[in-house]
């Protein structure tokens, strides 16, 4: 059965604003048909990192919880916390981030609850029947959560190729523990004649498998290694890479088989949306947010995660390159932006397992409102 993927491409009119609009949106894809009166509805999201600008807009959220409202349901805001060192590794550095970037409970009408727990030891293991794991590491909130409604900013991401649904499910909804299960085996490769000495991928190293050898150049300890890849997301001298001799096809599909635990395991279909707009090379965790890669294209919802990801995918790649940008000069419509920014990654694995999990079809009817 063909997945509906329901798109606004971001016209609107003065008898028919942004709220109209999404308003259009959400009866579209059925939200109102899936929220009971009385649940408590986890809206699963990305804050932000600081330095970042591109990621969802706390404004652009308040349709979403007035129709939850609604509805008769209770909305919360919510993500996990990170594995690598930032300001959202853990829950109270990651609320007040959550807190400078716009997300006011008195303002929005619904406040920001980080669901894995103050260290993340808010933990549930749900069973998944996949490749690589037999139980996932979720987090307590979105679990126990009556509805899941995920709103992704979709962009471009450094080991993935892409990020969207799956991976605001995948990685979004574990614990630290079941991101270290997933990140596992995607260590760096280290070019130490490049190395300054500059000691800020150290500082970073969660699990302390990078050090400075007495001529400060960098060194990798293996085993110590999580791949959480945050070395790489700060080392602006090239001492640091993704090894591509690691199997990055594993680490899709363990983030895939983590998506599946998350939502197979739910008693309701969640609903998913994702802001197709200012579309990054890079993840909302860098820090910053680099010039957009194409136009603005819009809001896309649907109950099938695959089926979204893979339009939001072939939307971006069959719009024109912006520049200047991070793609390289000479692609035109229809080439693969997000394999010529990270060209050892295909985001087309993650689509696939996840369709041959059951998270979903690659295969959508594209139904414009």
């Amino acid at each position: 059965m063909v997945a509906d993927v329901w798109w606004w491409n971001l016209r609107a009119a003065r008898r028919s604003p942004y709220e109209v609009r999404m308003k259009r949106l959400l009866k579209a894809v059925g939200l109102g048909s899936v929220v009971r009166s009385g649940d408590l509805v986890a809206v699963k999201l990305h804050f932000g990192e600081q330095g970042t600008t591109a990621h969802v807009q706390p404004l652009e959220l308040v349709p979403i919880v007035a129709f939850i409202r609604k509805c008769g349901g209770a909305p919360f805001f919510t993500d996990t916390n990170t594995l690598y060192v930032g300001q959202r590794g853990e829950s109270v550095s990651h609320a007040l981030q959550a807190a400078r970037h716009g997300f006011d409970p008195n303002l929005l009408g619904a406040p920001v609850i980080i669901a894995d727990g103050l260290k993340s030891g808010n933990e549930r293991v749900v069973p998944v029947g996949g490749t690589h794991f037999q139980e996932a590491y979720l987090a307590g909130d979105i679990v126990d959560a009556d509805l899941l409604v995920t709103v992704s900013h979709f962009k471009g991401h450094e080991l993935a190729g892409f990020g969207g649904a799956i991976k605001n499910v995948g990685m979004g909804c574990a614990t630290r523990r079941g991101k270290m299960r997933q990140h596992g085996g995607l260590g760096p490769d280290v070019h130490p004649t490049h190395c300054v000495g500059c000691g800020q991928c150290v500082e970073v190293c969660a699990a302390q498998a990078l050090r400075l050898d007495a001529q400060k150049r960098i060194t990798l300890d293996r085993e110590a290694c999580v791949g959480c890849a945050a070395c790489f997301l700060v080392c602006r001298h090239s001492a640091l890479h993704v090894d591509w001799r690691t199997d990055i096809v594993a680490f899709l599909e363990r983030m895939a088989e983590y998506a599946a635990a998350a939502l197979l395991s739910r008693p309701r279909p969640s609903v998913h949306l994702a802001f197709v707009r200012a579309v990054t090379p890079g993840c909302d965790c860098l820090g910053y947010s680099d010039a957009p890669i194409c136009p603005d294209i819009g809001v896309l919802a649907s109950m099938d995660p695959v089926a979204l990801d893979q339009a939001c995918l072939d939307l971006v790649n069959a719009a024109p390159p912006l520049y200047p940008s991070a793609l390289p000069e000479g692609l035109a419509p229809g080439d693969d932006k997000f394999h010529a920014l990270h060209p050892g990654v295909r985001g087309e694995v993650l689509l696939a397992y996840a369709e041959a999990l059951g998270l979903g079809r690659r295969e959508y009817r594209l139904r414009e409102i």
